[in-house]
């Protein structure tokens, strides 16, 4: 039975202490994208990005997969008859929130609950952490029907594993588990998945301890970094500490004052206690 949903029902989310779960929202069709929940996700990151109650992001599926990929009737099929209007115009929709996604203000988490194909490696990028369940099952299919790994798939392979394992990955279409997608680099961490939501909430609440500044200050150097020269970096990241201890300099002060004066805390242990913060 064909589910027909409304753009609002193509994502859900809840927000449980100080984690919003944001989940694909299309389990009848493995979570494929669409250009409505393309443009319901955008609506969500809006709605969650700056909320105080919270700190931490993470992006999962319903049901038995993370994302499918493009839906193939909706996002090619249906977006290539109105011409090139709507390719272009589906396809904002679509890089628009993965962008976002990217440069969000919280951090973010993948929970990669079982298929991730193709489109579906555009948001698994985006996400700064990627945790999956062993059996999960991830594949570059587009070589299979006839095309290139479009989307930003192919630079998210070639940023996130080796020359060798990109290129088989991508001309073989063979799929691979949680497993081998956590030894390539494609994901973090791959566990059992009955201990999936656990890890991730373990992870999330460590991040939910650390000072939200210099979260997003760290989240930015990391991927603004990998592309630029050691000295651009060095410069790029003196600037970038100048400017985060402008925005937040009592944090900074309060972390130091518990490590060097109360000696509370150590750094390569744990975060300080920011209930001092001003």
């Amino acid at each position: 039975m064909t589910v027909e949903r409304t753009e609002e029902n193509t994502v859900a989310y809840t927000v449980e202490g100080g984690i919003a779960w944001v989940k694909f929202n299309r389990p009848e069709k493995r979570n494929c994208m669409s250009p409505k929940l393309n443009r319901q996700m955008m609506r969500v990151l809006d709605e969650l990005e700056y909320r105080d109650d919270v700190g931490v992001l993470v992006l999962t599926g319903e049901g038995s997969a993370w994302s499918a990929g493009m839906d193939l009737k909706e996002y090619f099929r249906e977006t290539e008859a109105e011409g090139l209007r709507g390719i272009r115009k589906s396809q904002s929709e679509a890089y628009g929130w993965w962008r976002r996604l990217r440069w969000y203000h919280k951090p973010t988490i993948a929970m990669v609950n079982g298929w991730c194909f193709g489109g579906g490696y555009g948001p698994l990028h985006s996400c700064d952490l990627a945790f999956a369940a062993e059996d999960a099952q991830f594949g570059l299919s587009e070589i299979n029907w006839g095309i290139l790994p479009g989307g930003g798939a192919t630079k998210v392979a070639t940023n996130l594993l080796s020359m060798r394992n990109a290129m088989y990955h991508a001309l073989m279409g063979e799929n691979i588990d949680g497993k081998t997608a956590a030894e390539w680099g494609l994901i973090n961490e791959a566990v059992p998945a009955a201990s999936l939501e656990a890890r991730v909430t373990e992870v999330a609440k460590v991040l939910l301890e650390k000072n939200p500044v210099a979260l997003k200050a760290t989240k930015d150097a990391v991927r603004r970094v990998m592309e630029m020269t050691y000295d651009n970096a060095e410069d790029y990241l003196i600037r970038a500490q100048e400017a985060a201890n402008f925005f937040d300099g009592e944090g900074r002060k309060e972390g130091i004052k518990q490590f060097i004066d109360d000696k509370t805390y150590k750094p390569g242990l744990g975060a300080y206690n920011r209930s001092g913060d001003a």
